[in-house]
């Protein structure tokens, strides 16, 4: 029997604090308190005890599916007020990928499965001169993506490569994508928000008010509160998309173009791309990744005679935006951009889809994975931010060096503008007007008889790229970061580490809150 209950929120923690954690649902009452459901089924907690990245493991007492925010108030609140400390995490759609919305002993507030009310309309705003759209944090930004596009023809202004994760989540972490150079990560795009803190208070802050807290969240990791409402920046959605791969042998060539290219952001338009990443390519499968639906089995690209010659090869991606009363003359802008580029000759590769289609890309991908067993397996994912004046000895060191010529998965390199990052959030960044995000995207498969492709071998070679960082001065910083002692997390955030403190004392003193993210804090 599942074992899902309308409880009141205020009796689990009473009786967590007065007889532990074993509590059988049978010795429960029954009674309904506000709209969330707070479910001890074992599949659930299974569920809520896993990440995508597939490496830890922990399991909850409870999981709890708020149906508004003043079911989260309820259990932080009695959790904060309880004798006996437990903790409280939330989860969007489960895409941490080293245990960091695990709640061992704890509940788990599942913020993708809950609220039942309806979405609010997408609103302009005459103060701004935008269209915002005010969103649960639990929902999906494909969810939201839909939905402004229904009404009103609208859409977010900055994404991640992959629509099935959480606003909560991307926001407590930063939110990047190619077009991160130009309108910033998603947390530079948000004009307000309702956060649950660790004293189980709901607040409304934006930059005007309440701005410490709302600041301290973006990209807070979750340790300052639970983020329930978010304002979203809108924009017109486009109605197509020119996609744009080029190839390069010659890394100097390839960062010196990526910079150039994210240097237009204050272009016009018609001068500049709209979204800018690039990848490593070890071998030729590579340019058709599991992150993209660039070209189907019919029209693979085929860069191996290209690749004999050149060894390790690096491909630069890019899209133009366009409505259909510009599809005349997309051609001659695209071909306009290009031209400014060094890509080796005869490599440009182009598509053309529709703006949805895009945006969505790497969910199709996941699909086909799924379908053949390879995307539950363990995700020993590594994203750093480089310094742009390092990302030469990185080449060498990392790409040319540790990888050697193996694969497990995508490898992305993209630079992004300092400028676009407001400094008042929790969110570090190397201390260069440009950095670069390094993202190994590995996919660990303990079946394939591989050994280079086991979790193990994968974990070593992240340290080892991380102690090679370290040896050579490189001043790098972890984005999803995995830390574990305190200096590593007070070298993590620098400067910003006492007021990181500090905050955390003032909105979660009880230090409850996120504690997957394995920060410890002297307070507990």
């Amino acid at each position: 029997m599942a074992h899902t209950l309308l409880l009141p929120l205020f009796f689990i923690c009473g009786l967590t604090s007065t007889v532990g954690p074993t509590v059988e649902p049978a010795e429960m009452l029954l009674q309904p308190a506000g709209e969330g459901q707070l479910s001890l089924d074992p599949s659930e907690v299974a569920t809520a005890a896993v990440d995508f990245g597939g490496v830890a493991r922990a399991e909850p007492l409870a999981v709890m599916r708020p149906g508004c925010a003043g079911d989260v108030v309820r259990l932080v609140r009695a959790a904060y007020r309880s004798a006996r400390w437990f903790p409280v995490s939330d989860r969007g759609h489960g895409h941490s990928t080293n245990g960091q919305a695990l709640s061992p002993g704890g509940v788990v507030v599942q913020m993708s499965r809950g609220r039942i009310a309806p979405r609010p309309m997408p609103a302009y705003s005459p103060s701004t001169g935008e269209y915002y759209v005010d969103v649960w944090g639990g929902d999906l930004w494909v969810d939201v993506l839909n939905w402004t596009l229904a009404n009103g023809g609208l859409a977010p202004k900055s994404w991640t490569d992959y629509l099935y994760l959480s606003v909560g989540g991307t926001l407590s972490n930063a939110g990047i994508s190619g077009q991160a150079f130009h309108h910033g990560p998603q947390i530079s795009n948000v004009y307000e928000l309702d956060v649950v803190t660790g004293k189980g208070e709901l607040i409304t802050c934006s930059e005007e008010q309440n701005s410490e807290l709302f600041h301290g969240v973006l990209g807070g990791l979750g340790q300052f509160g639970i983020i329930t409402r978010a304002r979203i920046a809108l924009e017109t959605a486009p109605h197509r998309v020119r996609w744009i791969r080029v190839l390069y042998s010659d890394f100097a060539a390839f960062t010196r173009d990526q910079e150039l290219l994210v240097s237009l952001h204050g272009a016009h338009r018609s001068e500049r791309f709209d979204y800018v990443e690039g990848f490593v390519i070890v071998d030729e499968g590579l340019i058709n990744n599991w992150r993209s639906s660039f070209f189907s089995p019919k029209n693979p690209v085929k860069i191996s005679s290209v690749q004999a010659n050149a060894g390790l090869l690096y491909c630069l991606e890019m899209t133009k935006n366009y409505d259909s009363s510009a599809a005349d003359s997309i051609d001659e802008v695209v071909e306009a951009l290009l031209g400014q580029l060094g890509y080796i000759p005869a490599s440009v590769f182009t598509t053309d889809l529709p703006y949805v289609d895009f945006l969505d890309r790497v969910h199709k991908a996941e699909m086909r994975l799924r379908a053949k067993g390879l995307w539950a397996v363990p995700h020993p994912w590594l994203n750093l931010f480089v310094p742009a004046s390092r990302i030469a000895d990185f080449d060498r060191g990392v790409f040319r060096g540790i990888l050697g010529n193996k694969s497990s998965g995508p490898t992305l390199i993209y630079p992004m503008n300092k400028h676009k990052w407001d400094d008042r959030s929790s969110v570090v960044t190397p201390h260069e007007d440009t950095f670069y995000l390094v993202a190994f995207l590995r996919s660990a498969l303990p079946d394939s008889g591989d050994p280079t492709q086991s979790l193990e071998y994968l974990s070593r070679q992240n340290k080892k790229i991380l102690e090679f960082c370290d040896d050579a001065g490189i001043e790098i910083k972890q984005y999803l970061p995995d830390h574990r002692s305190r200096a590593e997390w007070a070298r993590h955030f620098g400067p910003k580490w006492g007021r990181f403190l500090r905050q955390k004392g003032q909105f979660d003193p009880k230090c409850m809150l996120a504690t997957g993210q394995g920060i410890p804090f002297p307070l507990v």
